[in-house]
C-alpha cells in the first residue's frame, strides 16, 4: 500500500482540474439532501494515481476549511452531506499522489433549492380555454436598494415563460418540464439578480397548458392532471421575499391565441399588450388571479439540466407552388424562426415534416392528428421575426404561406440540454452518418423525457424504446441527472402490486391501448416495464456512481417481486393476453407488430431472468446479500425453466438466440451451437437483420463475444433493407422507426407493417425513433474498442476490432475520469493505435492478434495492462474480420 505524503509535500505535475456535484454544472437550486462531488485531476507524470484526496467546505462567501485527509483512490460521487434549503456551499479538493499533493481545486459553489413547504408562493392562474389563448400573469412590486444576490423560484402547472422589467429570466424552454406531475413538479432556481433595479419592478408570466392540461396521447384526452393550469413564482434575497404569486396578481391575454405541443401556436401579434412590462401600465381591467390549492410537498429543486435551444441550423430555400419550402438539412425537434416582411393583418402559416413526398410536397400522413403548424398574423407594415411559444415540432422540412415575401428561416432545435459525452469517426462516412443521425434522434427526442418520436400525436415516455437505448444514450451524452430524474417518475408510477407502465410518465389508461381484438393492459410488459432494472444498471455502468442503484432499488424490488408474484409455482410467467414482444421484428405479419419470429412467453421471461439478476448485483453493491444471493437463484431457476420450455425454437431466431447468449438462458454446454447457428443464419441472410426494438441491442454482441466478429461486421455494413446504413443511403439524418420506412423503390412506408398496397395512412410511421440505434454502444466498444470493465471507466477495456472493409476508427469518451481516446488504423501488415488514458484509469489491453502478432506498446514489448497518459500502439499481422 502506497504511503501517504505529508500534507506540506507537493506534487507539482499534478493537479485538480474539475469539482462537480451529480447535479452537473450551471444549475442553481439543486436538491440539498444526498450531495455528492466527483473530480478530475490531470498529471504530466505517466502512471500518476490518486491515493487520497482531502476536502475543504464552508460557507460559499467564506475561505473553505480543510476536513480529514481520506485514503482512497475514489474521485467519483463521493458523499459529501446535505445541504439546508437555500445553502450556499463552497467545496475545494486536493489530492495526494505518491509525489505529494496537488494544489487545491478552484471551489465549487453549490447552491441548494426550496422545497414546497419552504415557498411562501402560491400556484396561481385565471380561467382559460384549454389549448386557447396564453394566460398572462402579471404584478408589480417595489425593491428598496437592488440585493447582491436574488433568486426567482419558478413552477407551474402547465408551462411558464417569465420576465422581468421586459427581460427574459432564463433561456430554458417548456419549464419545468415533464414529470408524473401528481406526485412532484419541479421548481427551477433563476439568478435574477442581474434584472432587478431599485423602485418599481414588473414581473411578467405567460402561462400555457402544455403535458399537464393540454391535449396528450393517441387517445386524445386533455386535461389529464388537471382542469386549471397555473403559475408558481417567487423572487426572494437575503432578507426576504420580494413578490410571489398569490391572489393580489391580475391576468389577461395576449397575442398567442393559441398553444398546443401537437399542433402548434397561433399568434395575433395585434392583439400584443402593449407597455405590460411597464411599471404604469394599467391592469386595473385584468382579471384578479385566484390560486390553484395544491399540495406544498409535491413540488421541488429541479435536478437535471432543462431544455434549451441546442443548435441553430440556416434553411435552403424552394420556392414552388405558392409556398416557400425550406429544409433544414437535419431532422430536428423544435420550430422555425422565420424572418418576413408584410403588412398588418397579413396571415403566415408554417407547417412541418419530417420527409417530402415523391411529389415534393410535405409528407404530413405520419403525424396522424398533430397540427404541427404555425400561424402568425401581423400587426403592422414591415419586417418581423417569428415564433412560436410552448410548442415544439419534428421535423426537417417546412412549408411557408401567406402575402409575405420570406427573408430566411432557421430551424431552432430542442432539447434537454445535455452535454455530448463521446465522438466516433471511422472509414466508412455511411456508418459515420449512422452515429450522426443516432446522436439527433436521442438530442430530437430527450426532450425533458426519453421520447418515442418527436412529431406525430403521441411523443411518449415510452420505457421499452428507454431500456433498449439506455446504454447507448448514456455513451453518447452526459444523461445520468436526466435519467435519474425520469426514474423517479418510472417510481411514482409504479402500481401498488409494483408493475411498471409501457409509458413514463404514464397517461394511460385501459381503453387507450387498443391491439388487435380489443383494449390491452399496458402494465407490466415484458421488456418495456424492464426498464425499472435496465436503465438504472445502464446508468450505473456508464457514470461510476452507485447513487442511481441506491435510490431505485426499492423500485427494482418491487418489480422483480410483482414477477415473481405473476409466475407463482410455475416459477415461470403465464402466457399473457397481451405482450408487445420484440416490437416491429421485421417479419411481423401485416398490422400486428407484436408478432414476433420470437415467442413472446419466452421473451417475457428472458427479461424476468434479466432483470431478476441486475437487482441480485444491485442488492450486492448496495443492498443486502441474503437478497442478492435470492435473487440470482431465481434468475438460475426461471432461465433452466425458460430454456426448457422454449429455448430450442427461440434460438433458431435472431432474437431468440441473442437473448439466450446475452442473458445466459441457455445452458453453458449449448452456447457455442447457438452461437453457430445465429453465425450460419447471418450469413444464409447476407447479414440481413431480422430482430425487433427487443433484440437490436443485442444480436452484434450476440455475435462478437461469441467469437462471429465477421458475421457481426457483414451484419453492421450491410447497406441493403433491412439495415442500418440503408436508412443511410434513403438520406435519413435521424433513425427510423421502421427499416423500411422508405421503400427500394422511393415510396414511403404506409405506416401499416404490410406496405404492399403502397397507401400513405401513416398509422405508425417516424423517422425519428431511435430504438434501432441501440447498437451504437456496441460500435463504441468493439469497432473502436473501448469499454468500460468497470463501472464508469475506472478500468477499461482496449479492444479495437479492424475489418477489411474498416480499416480505421478513432473514438473518444469523457468519463467521469477524464477523456479515453483511441485512434487505431490497419497500415499494411500491421495494426496501430494511439491510446489516451485519462488520470485515475486503468486499461487492459485485449487486442486483435494472430498467431503471428507481435505487440508492442510505446517501443517495448506490450504489459498486457496501461496507466494515465497517451501510449502508442502497434500489432504486426493482427487479426481482421472479413465478411
Amino acid at each position: 500500500m502506497a504511503v501517504i505524503p505529508s500534507l506540506t509535500r507537493s506534487d507539482a505535475t499534478t493537479r485538480v482540474v474539475s469539482v462537480r456535484s451529480q447535479h452537473g454544472s450551471g444549475l442553481l437550486g439543486v436538491p440539498g439532501r444526498g450531495l455528492r462531488l466527483s473530480w478530475r485531476s490531470e498529471s504530466t507524470t505517466a502512471g500518476a494515481r490518486q491515493i487520497a484526496y482531502q476536502l475543504a467546505t464552508g460557507p460559499a462567501d467564506a475561505e473553505p476549511v480543510p476536513g480529514d485527509v481520506v485514503e482512497s483512490g475514489d474521485s467519483v460521487a463521493v458523499a459529501v452531506g446535505d445541504l439546508q434549503a437555500g445553502e450556499r456551499r463552497g467545496f475545494a479538493v486536493r489530492v495526494a499522489t505518491e509525489a505529494g499533493w496537488t494544489p487545491w481545486s478552484e471551489q465549487l459553489v453549490v447552491e441548494a433549492g426550496l422545497d414546497g413547504a419552504d415557498l411562501d408562493a402560491a400556484v396561481i392562474g385565471i380561467p382559460s380555454e384549454i389549448e386557447g389563448p396564453v394566460a398572462l400573469l402579471r404584478r408589480t412590486f417595489t425593491v428598496t436598494a437592488v440585493p447582491e444576490r436574488a433568486r426567482l423560484r419558478l413552477s407551474a402547472l402547465g408551462l411558464v415563460d417569465a420576465w422581468i422589467n421586459g427581460e427574459r429570466a432564463t433561456d430554458a424552454l417548456l419549464t419545468p418540464g415533464w414529470t408524473s406531475y401528481g406526485t412532484r413538479v419541479l421548481v427551477d432556481t433563476l439568478d435574477v439578480t442581474g434584472l432587478l433595479r431599485a423602485g418599481e419592478n414588473v414581473i411578467v408570466l405567460a402561462v400555457g397548458d402544455g403535458w399537464y392540461r393540454g391535449r396528450m396521447g393517441f387517445a386524445e384526452r386533455t386535461a389529464i392532471y388537471g382542469e386549471r393550469s397555473g403559475a408558481l413564482a417567487q423572487i426572494d434575497a437575503e432578507d426576504g421575499v420580494l413578490v410571489a404569486t398569490d391572489e393580489t396578481w391580475r391576468g389577461g391575454f395576449g397575442a398567442v391565441r393559441s398553444a398546443s405541443i401537437y399542433d402548434g401556436t397561433v399568434t395575433d401579434l395585434r392583439l400584443a399588450v402593449p407597455g405590460i412590462h411597464d411599471a404604469s401600465f394599467d391592469d386595473s381591467a385584468w382579471t384578479p388571479a385566484s390560486v390553484i390549492e395544491q399540495a406544498a410537498a409535491r413540488f421541488e429543486p429541479r435536478s437535471a439540466p432543462p431544455v434549451r435551444v441546442v443548435a441553430e441550423r440556416e434553411m435552403t430555400r424552394t420556392d414552388r407552388d405558392g409556398a416557400v419550402q425550406f429544409d433544414g438539412g437535419q431532422n430536428v425537434s423544435g420550430w422555425v424562426r422565420l424572418v418576413v416582411r408584410g403588412r398588418a393583418g397579413d396571415v403566415v402559416t408554417v407547417r412541418h415534416a419530417e420527409i417530402l413526398e415523391p411529389s415534393g410536397d410535405l409528407h404530413t400522413a405520419a403525424l396522424r392528428s398533430a397540427k404541427a403548424t404555425d400561424v402568425y398574423t401581423l400587426d403592422r407594415d414591415g419586417e418581423h421575426v417569428l415564433e412560436p411559444q410552448f410548442t415544439f415540432h419534428g421535423f426537417q422540412h417546412a412549408e411557408v404561406t401567406g402575402p409575405v415575401e420570406v427573408v430566411s428561416a432557421t430551424a431552432i432545435a430542442i432539447s434537454s440540454d445535455l452535454e455530448a459525452r463521446s465522438s466516433f469517426h471511422s472509414a466508412s462516412p455511411a456508418l459515420d452518418q449512422f452515429h450522426s443521425n443516432v446522436f439527433w434522434s436521442q438530442r430530437d427526442n430527450f426532450v425533458s423525457v426519453p421520447t418515442d418520436c418527436p412529431q406525430r400525436d403521441e411523443r411518449l415516455g415510452w420505457t421499452g424504446d428507454a431500456q433498449a437505448f439506455a446504454a447507448t444514450a448514456s455513451t453518447l451524452m452526459d444523461a445520468e441527472a436526466f435519467w435519474r430524474n425520469w426514474l423517479r417518475d418510472l417510481e411514482a408510477d409504479q402500481t401498488d402490486e409494483g408493475g411498471v407502465a409501457s409509458v413514463v410518465p404514464d397517461i394511460i389508461r385501459f381503453e387507450d391501448m387498443r391491439m388487435g381484438e380489443g383494449p390491452v393492459d399496458n402494465m407490466g410488459r415484458a421488456g418495456w416495464a424492464d426498464a425499472a432494472t435496465i436503465v438504472p444498471w445502464a446508468v450505473y455502468e456508464a457514470s461510476g456512481s452507485d447513487e442511481v442503484l441506491r435510490v431505485q432499488l426499492r423500485s427494482m424490488r418491487r418489480w422483480v417481486e410483482h414477477l415473481r408474484r405473476r409466475a407463482g409455482d410455475d416459477v415461470v410467467l403465464p402466457t399473457e393476453p397481451f405482450q408487445y414482444g420484440d416490437w416491429l421484428d421485421p417479419d411481423a405479419p401485416g398490422d400486428r407488430p407484436w408478432e414476433a419470429k420470437v415467442s413472446s412467453d419466452y421473451v417475457a421471461n428472458a427479461f424476468y431472468v434479466h432483470s431478476a439478476r441486475l437487482l441480485a448485483r444491485a442488492e450486492r453493491l448496495v443492498g443486502d446479500a441474503a437478497r442478492a444471493d435470492e435473487y440470482a437463484e431465481l434468475a438460475d431457476r426461471v432461465a433452466e425453466l425458460t430454456w426448457q420450455r422454449w429455448g430450442a425454437d427461440a434460438v433458431t431466431t435472431q432474437t431468440g438466440a441473442a437473448l439466450a447468449l446475452e442473458f445466459a438462458i441457455a445452458p453453458e454446454t449449448e452456447r457455442s451451437a447457438i452461437a453457430d447457428g445465429l453465425a450460419a443464419n447471418v450469413r444464409a441472410e447476407n447479414g440481413r437483420i431480422s430482430t425487433g426494438f427487443l433484440g437490436t441491442p443485442l444480436v452484434l454482441f450476440a455475435l462478437s463475444n461469441s467469437g462471429h466478429l465477421d458475421e457481426a461486421y457483414l451484419m453492421l455494413l450491410r447497406r441493403e433493407a433491412p439495415s442500418w446504413l440503408y436508412q443511410v443511403d434513403r438520406g435519413a439524418t435521424t433513425v427510423w422507426e421502421r427499416w423500411d420506412a422508405i421503400l427500394p423503390d422511393g415510396r414511403i412506408h404506409s405506416g401499416d407493417m404490410d406496405a404492399g398496397s403502397g397507401d400513405s395512412g401513416g398509422s405508425m410511421l417516424s423517422f425519428n425513433h431511435y430504438a434501432y440505434g441501440a447498437m451504437i454502444d456496441w460500435v463504441y466498444r468493439t469497432v473502436a474498442g473501448i469499454a468500460p470493465i468497470e463501472p464508469g471507466y475506472r478500468r477499461s477495456r482496449i479492444a479495437p476490432r479492424p475489418a477489411a472493409e474498416l480499416d480505421h476508427a478513432a473514438a473518444s469518451v469523457d468519463t467521469p475520469y477524464g477523456r479515453l481516446a483511441i485512434d487505431w488504423r490497419l497500415d499494411g501488415e500491421e495494426l496501430r493505435a494511439t491510446v489516451e488514458i485519462p488520470f485515475g484509469v486503468t486499461a487492459e489491453l485485449d487486442l486483435p492478434v494472430a498467431s503471428e502478432s507481435v505487440v508492442t506498446v510505446d517501443g517495448a514489448p506490450a504489459s498486457g495492462t496501461l496507466t494515465s497518459g497517451t501510449h502508442e500502439i502497434t500489432v504486426t499481422a493482427p487479426a481482421v474480420a472479413r465478411r
